[in-house]
């Protein structure tokens, strides 16, 4: 039978695409896969064929270096203190060198008047406290870390927010501080820096009378802290309670490295700000002897 114009025109379309694209033609293909034990010799060499290509790429991908999450926070922390310049003379020491622990300011009691003395000196983590509230719909708004008032003038009302921060390492320093201003991020940053130049360093250790470990996970021994209508009493836990307070208490409770403790409250404990601060006058009584 003779071969049209039409079929003659695809076949040589085929054998074109077939150059191009490395792949053969239906005879070839036939001719090819008569044969089953050689198509499956041929696959298996195919098969080491990858294997060796692949293989060093998984080395080479063990080899290389695992990069964490870039943490913003950090960097500019680092960045700021890189480029700090100290004014006070205690400043100076830090960025000096002279002075390398936090605990020889805190035991002769100096006054830390620059927050980059903390940074440079303490791996310091920083947490906002819930003390303002949201509106919502029949009064059930959620707490939020933003405290909002308005002050009435001739021109209208002027708003004002507050922010309260804690700050601690985990191992035994814990501060608080509270700012102010027009707007929500000068307020977090003012109680952030307050915070840093308000840390404490407090006594932790196993006191409990039913555990015999020798980590200091709890309090040495019953405090008491007040401040306006609000009591609180702190006693030591064996390990594995946790911490048996309230919310907001856990998060400096956890950046002060207590991990587990018992407490007692008394008073108007729904002001967050008198409770924080009843917690933090109890916490400093730990360095009494």
């Amino acid at each position: 039978m003779k071969e049209t114009d039409k079929e003659k025109t695809t076949r040589e379309a085929l054998k074109k695409t077939a150059k191009a694209y490395g792949t053969i033609s239906e005879e070839v293909a036939k001719e090819k896969f008569i044969d089953d034990t050689k198509v499956s010799e041929e696959l298996l060499d195919e098969k080491e064929e990858i294997l060796e290509k692949v293989i060093p790429i998984e080395e080479e991908s063990k080899e290389k270096k695992v990069f964490r999450k870039r943490d913003r926070n950090e960097e500019e922390r680092i960045a700021h203190v890189a480029a700090w310049v100290p004014k006070t003379k205690l400043g100076k020491d830090v960025k000096e060198g002279k002075i390398k622990n936090i605990d020889e300011i805190l035991d002769k009691n100096k006054k830390i008047l620059e927050d980059e003395i903390v940074d440079l000196l303490l791996p310091i983590k920083t947490d906002l406290i819930s003390i303002g509230h949201a509106k919502g719909k029949f009064g059930g708004g959620k707490r939020r870390a933003w405290r909002q008032t308005q002050r009435i003038t001739q021109e209208g009302g002027v708003m004002t927010f507050s922010a309260m921060a804690i700050a601690g390492d985990e191992k035994g320093h814990i501060g608080y501080g509270v700012g102010k201003a027009g707007e929500t991020l000068p307020a977090r940053e003012k109680a952030i820096r307050k915070s840093k130049l308000g840390i404490i360093k407090i006594k932790r250790a196993c006191s409990a009378f039913d555990c015999s470990c020798d980590e200091p996970h709890s309090i040495p021994f019953v405090v008491e802290g007040k401040a306006g209508s609000v009591r609180i009493k702190l006693m030591p836990a064996p390990q594995g309670t946790g911490l048996v307070v309230a919310n907001e208490l856990k998060k400096i409770l956890k950046l002060a490295g207590i991990k587990d403790v018992y407490s007692k409250t008394e008073g108007k404990v729904r002001t967050t700000f008198n409770l924080i601060k009843a917690v933090m006058d109890a916490l400093e009584k730990t360095n009494k002897k």
